[in-house]
């Protein structure tokens, strides 16, 4: 079976063979060694999409395997999280001594920092989401828990994050400027959801999670104020700074990094806002809690790599 056509292949995705493939995902992703065990009859094609740091990519091709090794890790690219979503075929997943066969409708995440290694034995169709670990709000040793595991899309919060998803791949030419990050930023926002969900973080019956959880709205809805710091939180949630600070630690985190990117990624989304185009720099970055704007620049640049004028003309 030949999974991809001239009719069927993506819009804009030209189809490959093994070498043009081989390059095509390493512009896509990180870098990836690529195998076929019948190069000379293999077929792919990839069409993607950049918003930001946010990438989404369409796959199709027939068998072969994809492998991350730690020699590829050792070039020292900027770690991501993939999340891969099968919408036709299947595909098996392996990292950190687990292993996941996924099929259509299924999710799993992996990390580009660590080896692993992707096998198709037949002809496929998949979603790839790149996300940086900032991104998400779930600390990165945390989500570790979930590399290699299946997350079913068809029950449960999958089943209404999943559809969200297919037309996002379906409609990857709508993906740009400020409209395509809204749309991956809420996609963002979902699979965070279904990870937690995965996680057992829910708050009904875990008093200790529903403080955490509580702790995490409140400095969403304060991140203007210039009164957000350890005490103030403490305060309002009627515990000790002491096990304020203990309980971002079992996050991996402290309470300053996630304030401070938590403002971060706010006055990121804000920059690229249409409608916010006629508002200065310098206004956002103190909506969201960063007053002094050289401050905010030399922070901003120091964890996105560009200076936020730059960043907002770029995108």
């Amino acid at each position: 079976m030949v999974l991809i056509t001239r009719d069927e292949r993506p819009a804009g995705g030209e189809v490959l063979g093994i070498s043009g493939f081989r390059a095509a995902v390493n512009d896509s992703f990180v870098p990836l060694q690529v195998s076929s065990d019948r190069p000379d009859v293999f077929r792919g094609a990839i069409r993607g999409a950049q918003v930001d740091e946010l990438h989404i990519t369409d796959v199709r091709a027939t068998a072969h395997a994809v492998e991350r090794t730690p020699e590829l890790i050792a070039r020292g690219d900027s770690p991501y999280f993939k999340v891969s979503m099968m919408l036709a075929g299947s595909g098996l997943l392996i990292q950190d001594g687990r292993e996941a066969l996924l099929g259509p409708g299924d999710l799993a995440i992996y990390d580009t920092d660590r080896p692993y290694t992707l096998a198709f034995d037949e002809s496929f169709r998949t979603m790839v989401m790149m996300v940086p670990r900032h991104a998400l709000s779930v600390p990165s040793d945390v989500l570790g828990q979930l590399t290699a595991v299946r997350m079913s899309g068809s029950d449960g919060v999958g089943a209404l994050v999943v559809p969200y998803l297919g037309q996002l791949a379906d409609n990857l030419d709508q993906l740009v400027g400020a409209t395509g990050a809204r749309l991956l930023n809420s996609a963002v926002d979902l699979l965070t959801t279904v990870f937690t969900r995965e996680l057992g973080l829910e708050a009904a019956n875990d008093p200790h999670r529903a403080l955490v959880q509580r702790i995490h709205a409140h400095i969403d809805r304060n991140l203007g104020s210039p009164h957000l710091d350890p005490t103030s939180i403490a305060a309002a949630h009627f515990i000790s700074t002491r096990h304020l600070h203990a309980l971002f630690r079992e996050q991996g985190t402290t309470i300053s990094t996630w304030i401070r990117m938590r403002r971060l990624q706010q006055c990121q989304r804000t920059l690229v806002d249409p409608a916010s185009a006629s508002r200065p720099v310098a206004a956002i970055a103190a909506q969201w809690g960063f007053p002094d704007a050289a401050h905010f620049s030399r922070v901003f640049k120091a964890t996105f790599g560009v200076a936020p004028s730059e960043f907002r003309a770029t995108h």
